[in-house]
């Protein structure tokens, strides 16, 4: 019974926070599915990595907010009698293996990229075009033991770099969710080794118990000639 009582006080302080929470507040004004749009936002604003009329894939995408973001970006905004993003002047191509309910202008996949049915349904609607920017918010369901959650996230991070790597544009940009703890250092040197530019940055919207980072690899180092690409 002690257990349970617990159990219960967790809940109702993370219920508390999170209804708290000021991001939380502003996405719920703003129109947004998450606060998580907000992580987003100050990377966009940071690195300057999306602009109209680009071609994004946002891996992870469930619930909705990156994708919303990068919506406005390409509708320039929200037009001031609707509220709503203008006429959309890019692509959006989402992924995830939960439903994603939908967003104006976004093109979603629900699939697991593990499996090659999916990643060649994503690779068929991106086509023979080179993509912008890769977004991955991308997680496992953690088990709460480190070297196995640390081995899920690390493939899950792999498989975003993979696809990265095929298809960006030569300075285009890689943003991948990563834990902080065992293998984030193996990580970081991995991105290093594809990317002329990396930088890790946590989010002011990230919380601060959390252990999440964003890694933003931009500017894909050429391959030495003969070198294999896997996808």
């Amino acid at each position: 019974m002690a257990t349970r009582g617990k159990g219960k006080k967790l809940n109702k302080a993370w219920l508390h926070d999170h209804l708290n929470d000021p991001y939380v507040k502003l996405a719920q004004r703003e129109g947004y599915r998450a606060r998580a749009a907000y992580k987003l936002k100050e990377i966009d604003e940071q690195l300057q990595l999306l602009r109209p009329g680009q071609l994004v894939v946002d891996l992870g995408a469930t619930p909705g907010a990156w994708s919303q973001y990068v919506r406005r970006k390409f509708g320039r905004g929200a037009t001031s009698d609707t509220g709503l993003p203008g006429p959309m002047h890019g692509t959006i191509i989402a992924l995830d293996v939960l439903e994603l309910e939908p967003v104006d202008g976004v093109d979603f996949i629900r699939g697991d990229l593990r499996e090659a049915e999916v990643l060649e349904a994503l690779e068929s609607r991106v086509g023979d075009r080179q993509v912008d920017v890769v977004l991955s918010d991308m997680a496992p369901n953690l088990s709460g033991i480190a070297a196995s959650d640390a081995a899920r996230m690390a493939e899950l991070v792999e498989l975003a770099l993979d696809f990265a790597r095929a298809h960006l544009t030569p300075g285009g940009a890689l943003v991948c969710k990563v834990f902080h703890g065992s293998g984030y250092s193996q990580l970081v040197e991995l991105f290093k080794s594809e990317f002329r530019s990396v930088k890790a940055m946590k989010p002011k919207a990230s919380r601060a118990k959390s252990a999440e980072t964003f890694l933003v690899g931009i500017g894909l180092k050429a391959r030495p000639s003969g070198a294999d690409i896997q996808t």
